[in-house]
């Protein structure tokens, strides 16, 4: 059964980090790109962060360069996202998402349950 499972959100105040995690299980993690998501009340889900299969490559929405850090651990199957001085408007349900491209047209693609994060003072 595939599972990912985020951890680690939760209310934090402006200027201040979380660094969450999304554990895999079921599926060979060490070959899937990892994502992360988020989606804000009223918003479209958006792309955060990206991680290669390998750990070599990483991307970042506009919102997330010089703040978060996404990094893997492929022998504990999980993704992580650091965040640090963080703003009202990074206030969203975080996810992650897990994609292979098995071939040209088709992906195999995962998601979790996401995780509440939450900017105030």
């Amino acid at each position: 059964q595939v599972q990912l499972v985020e951890s680690g959100g939760g209310l934090v105040q402006p200027g201040g980090s979380l660094r969450l995690s999304c554990a895999a299980s079921g599926f060979t993690f060490s070959r899937y790109v990892m994502s992360w998501y988020r989606q804000a009340p009223g918003k479209e889900r958006e792309l955060v962060a990206s991680i290669a299969s390998a750990g070599g490559t990483t991307n970042y929405a506009d919102s997330a360069k010089g703040r978060f850090t996404i990094s893997r651990d492929n022998a504990k199957s999980t993704v992580y996202l650091q965040m640090n001085s963080l703003k009202p408007e990074d206030t969203a349900v975080y996810y992650c998402k897990a994609v292979l491209m098995v071939s040209a047209f088709k992906s195999s693609e995962y998601w979790g349950q996401g995780t509440q994060v939450t900017v105030s003072s």
